[in-house]
């Protein structure tokens, strides 16, 4: 059923809270916010840095420019590289390319960075395109970035399946028409992934292909 997975890249193909939160410390210190509650720097994780620094922090333009501008110089010297690949994963997706799928990143991430972090960490031979965003780029909407891969390759919506841990990725997929897994190990929440209307819900990546009949 399902020949074209898409896989949102932080929180579900590797685990980069430290990259992230720690980039996000640094921007927020030159603003003089210091020691700030874990769930509100995990809230970093997934949508856009401009909708992130806003919706935390109510930063008007001028500031929030600067936080990811201050965010982008130290994660761009290293800290992006700062990542766990989740267990399972790479299994996968070696295993979905070798049973003929097709498989996308779908990601808000801007693609100088995720181009580069996909390369270190081994995986980029085995996806067949990644789909993100431009440096200038604000906004955390998914759905444009399925329905450009739909639009690309010119896929079946009811053959694509996207593979995401928050409620942006789980919230694109309905927006765009096609199916989706909710994975708990990254760093939505279950019951926001159930409310957005995830299609599965699984634990674990080697849950993944029982839970949607992939194989």
């Amino acid at each position: 059923m399902y020949r074209n997975i898409m896989f949102d890249l932080d929180g579900t193909v590797t685990d980069s809270g430290r990259a992230i939160v720690s980039s996000v410390e640094y921007a927020l210190s030159h603003f003089g916010y210091e020691n700030q509650p874990e769930e509100k720097l995990h809230s970093f994780i997934g949508p856009s840095l401009y909708d992130s620094f806003t919706r935390e922090y109510q930063m008007n333009e001028e500031d929030c420019k600067k936080a990811v501008a201050l965010y982008r110089d130290i994660y761009e010297k290293g800290r992006m590289f700062d990542v766990d690949v989740y267990e399972g994963i790479p299994e996968l997706i070696k295993e979905l390319k070798a049973r003929g799928c097709k498989v996308f990143l779908v990601t808000s991430k801007p693609l100088v960075f995720s181009e580069k972090i996909i390369e270190h960490i081994g995986l980029a031979p085995y996806f067949d395109d990644l789909i993100g965003v431009e440096l200038t780029d604000k906004s955390s909407d998914k759905k444009r970035l399925i329905e450009k891969a739909i639009d690309k390759y010119s896929l079946k919506p009811e053959e694509c399946l996207m593979i995401g841990d928050t409620k942006y990725d789980i919230l694109g997929a309905v927006g765009a028409g096609v199916d989706s897994v909710g994975v708990t190990f990254g760093y939505g929440k279950r019951e926001d992934l159930a409310a957005a209307g995830a299609t599965y819900l699984v634990d674990a990546a080697a849950e993944i292909p029982g839970a949607a009949g992939i194989f």
